[in-house]
């Protein structure tokens, strides 16, 4: 069984089993290139310092040692939250310091790629001011998916909300990623859970996109005003963000032929399982881009300060960029400050997909915009990877700095 009690904090949560007992979530100096950090270094770097002064400028490592890590979560504070699957536990994490455990979130029994996955926090939380506030997750329990809504206790176990139950679950394909919107509703990812059949039955929440309040209804204006579904065909969404115009955008793992990023449309039909990337099919919405799943596999997805979509690759191990530019003003499509949710694809143009990063961190699971602009990705290496000594990383990027970035 791993330790997690790190030096400003002592929970007396109990832990899952099954972890290693050599990786401990430590803080690393954010003026460090990625690729020099020594992982058993405790310092005490302010957090607005510059990033990277090694090979690669454009990388630092904040933070090493996590089991597994999904969810990730950026705070307006500089803070982020990071979850990890298997452990069910949740840290804050202050550029700068080692991570503290939050809490572990009881009833998560992780299988396969079920376990503990996304985390979201609303736009109006505390915890962007600093205060510990509830935060959603979502879980795989013995039964379902289900999101949750999680109070952290006082050194106690966390108060726990059923927000929305009865996701299919399955060892593989169980979605996973949520967010809140610029409209203020969450969304919620679901896979197929290995039922292909089932990202076409509207009446289940297998393969979907779903939409709901923070209190699990079906927010109003869904295309069925009484179900969750915004839009179905999918095989297993893992990534979502929005531009500044309000366009949801989704990165989605293919069967064996073709990943894909998709252009969300409400009550849109993206074609799994008759279809797997571009099938010109009337009736099934296309990608805006498809890769070979060796170079994708695509995890999580953020829109960037510069407009453009960033994309982690797990087998591709890459961090993928594509260009996105307003069709109607010729300018970069900007990050999510939009209030719609969903418009008509021809209002954007979708450039050529730039591969950033190849290899040298390895399998990437998700990846974040920052208050400030910055990129935050995490690694994926303890679970199906090659694990260096420090795995799995919290990692910061400077876009600007980044080959073929404007």
């Amino acid at each position: 069984m791993r330790g997690h009690l790190v030096a400003t904090v002592a929970l007396g949560v109990a832990l899952l089993a099954g972890c290693s007992e050599d990786r401990v979530p430590t803080g690393a100096d954010p003026s460090t290139s990625a690729t020099d950090t020594d992982p058993n270094e405790s310092v005490a770097a302010e957090p607005d310092e510059s990033v990277a002064t090694g090979p690669d400028e454009s990388v630092a490592t904040v933070a090493t040692g996590f089991e597994v890590p999904w969810g990730l979560v950026p705070l307006d504070d500089g803070s982020l939250l990071v979850g990890e699957r298997d452990t069910a536990q949740v840290f804050r994490v202050v550029p700068g310091s080692d991570p503290t455990l939050l809490t572990s979130v009881p009833g998560v029994a992780p299988d396969g790629e079920g376990g503990l996955l996304g985390l979201a926090v609303p736009d109006d939380s505390a915890w962007h001011d600093g205060e510990p506030a509830p935060f959603f997750a979502y879980a795989t329990t013995d039964t379902d998916n289900r999101v949750l809504r999680v109070e952290p206790g006082d050194g106690s176990e966390p108060a726990v909300e059923v927000v929305l139950d009865g996701i299919p679950k399955a060892g593989n394909h169980n979605g996973g990623r949520i967010a809140f919107g610029p409209d203020g509703y969450l969304y919620v990812t679901t896979g197929d859970a290995s039922d292909g059949a089932s990202a076409q039955d509207p009446d289940s929440l297998a393969g979907k996109i779903l939409r709901v309040t923070a209190e699990g209804v079906p927010a109003p204006d869904n295309p069925d005003p009484g179900s969750p579904v915004l839009s179905l065909g999918h095989r297993n969404v893992q990534g979502l963000d929005w531009d500044s115009s309000g366009r949801l955008w989704a990165s989605e793992f293919g069967q064996n032929a073709l990943d894909e990023v998709n252009l969300i449309q409400p009550g849109g039909n993206y074609g799994w399982p008759q279809v797997e990337g571009p099938g010109g099919e009337p009736e099934f919405i296309d990608p805006v881009i498809s890769w070979p799943t060796q170079d994708a596999s695509p995890s999580g997805l953020a829109v960037g300060a510069d407009g453009a979509l960033y994309v982690a690759a797990l087998r591709g191990e890459s961090l993928w960029r594509v260009p996105l530019t307003d069709a109607d003003t010729g300018t970069d499509a900007g990050t999510g400050t939009g209030t719609a949710t969903g418009t008509d694809p021809g209002s954007v143009t979708v450039g050529e997909p730039e591969r950033l990063y190849e290899g040298e961190f390895g399998r990437l699971r998700s990846v974040v915009t920052g208050p400030d602009g910055e990129l935050w990705v995490l690694t994926s290496n303890t679970f199906r990877g090659d694990p260096a000594p420090d795995d799995d990383r919290l990692l910061r990027l400077d876009p600007a700095a980044q080959a073929g970035s404007p």
